[in-house]
């Protein structure tokens, strides 16, 4: 019910996003938004890309007077820093572990500079839309945290982890790698710094969590709203892995330690433990939603490679351009954007189905 349609290509005149489905009078200005987007922006530290954006978003339609209409909104950011003679030897030869070869098979054409298409600057257009889901979530008191757990082996300790209050935004953009762990941050900021130095790329796990979500949020088969938050996270560039509550290391358990126990809490069904990660049967149930989301290290390296050619042949292809070592710290709004939107659309088809007639 709550719809968006991104467009646009790396090196394009443009990127931008479509918003179906939002409710009208919500206050909203492009200055909320543009915050969002500073946060996902390149060139903001010395650990990402240096490609220099404002990124300065231009609200077109469904926004009058500060609030929405009810009518699409377009957004749109116009591309500054571009580059596209970077990319001239990936005309004809395929990048590893980039979708170069996928699009060109699929399609028959591809844009070869930045990846077009496949860049992870569509990302834009998901932010963007995300202000306006977290706007909307906010005033039912719904707050959205995400942040850097994990680069390559280094990560927060798991007994810090599974004991750590919710973090403040504060405490999320008090460093640059966004991991709201200090000493963790430190050694995953020099870490960063020490493979970009090599030339090559280091990836990890973001986690999310989300308080204050409803029970009764979700569909109980297809559109469980684990799945669809599934489904949103690796539908991200350079995602490769999604885990909620538990997740893997809950095959580890047996039932009995595993269970979450029900109590009384206030006189409000509570549980006891939180390993389903706020969700059963597809469906929410009040507690904290937690989950876990891997990126692949960053495909772009500037180290020689073995590939292939548009004929065939066999190559070899080192990286240009400007590019993250490590993704993770603009990924992090990406995460809570696309999160914002699942929950969004879950809260407006719950209302549809079992909100509007009152029977």
């Amino acid at each position: 019910m709550f719809t968006i349609t991104t467009w646009g290509e790396s090196h394009g005149a443009g990127v931008g996003v479509v918003v179906d489905g939002c409710p009208p009078l919500l206050p909203i200005t492009a200055e909320e938004i543009q915050a969002e987007l500073d946060r996902r922006r390149p060139g903001q530290s010395d650990i990402v890309t240096p490609r220099n954006e404002a990124d300065a978003v231009e609200i077109l339609s469904g926004v009058f007077e500060g609030k929405t209409t009810g009518a699409p909104i377009a957004m749109l950011v116009r591309n500054a820093d571009q580059r596209p003679g970077a990319y001239d030897e990936m005309r004809e030869k395929f990048r590893p572990s980039h979708a170069d070869f996928a699009y060109q098979a699929k399609y028959g054409a591809r844009d070869h500079r930045g990846g077009g298409r496949s860049s992870a600057r569509e990302t834009i257009g998901r932010v963007a839309a995300g202000a306006i889901a977290k706007k909307l979530l906010s005033a039912k008191g719904v707050e959205i945290r995400a942040f850097v757990a994990r680069v390559q082996d280094l990560a927060i300790p798991e007994t810090v982890l599974s004991e750590m209050p919710f973090p403040s935004p504060a405490q999320i953009e008090a460093s640059a790698v966004r991991c709201p762990h200090a000493a963790t941050a430190e050694a995953m900021i020099e870490r960063i710094k020490e493979v970009r130095a090599a030339g090559d790329s280091v990836g990890g796990v973001i986690r999310c969590r989300v308080h204050g979500v409803p029970a009764g949020l979700g569909e109980p088969v297809f559109d469980r709203l684990e799945a669809d938050l599934a489904k949103a996270m690796l539908s991200l560039p350079a995602s490769k892995g999604f885990e909620i509550g538990s997740g893997f290391a809950g095959t580890l358990l047996k039932g009995s330690e595993h269970n979450d126990a029900w109590i009384s809490q206030d006189g409000k069904p509570r549980t006891a433990t939180n390993r389903s990660g706020g969700v059963q049967g597809g469906i929410s149930n009040g507690e904290e939603i937690f989950f876990n989301v891997a990126f692949k290290p960053t495909a772009t390296i500037m180290l020689p490679q073995k590939t292939v050619d548009a004929r065939g042949a066999q190559t070899e292809l080192t990286g240009r351009g400007r590019h993250d070592p490590c993704v993770l710290p603009r990924a992090v709004p990406i995460v809570e954007s696309m999160a914002a939107l699942v929950l969004v659309d879950h809260w407006m088809r719950q209302n549809a189905q079992c909100g509007t007639f009152q029977l």
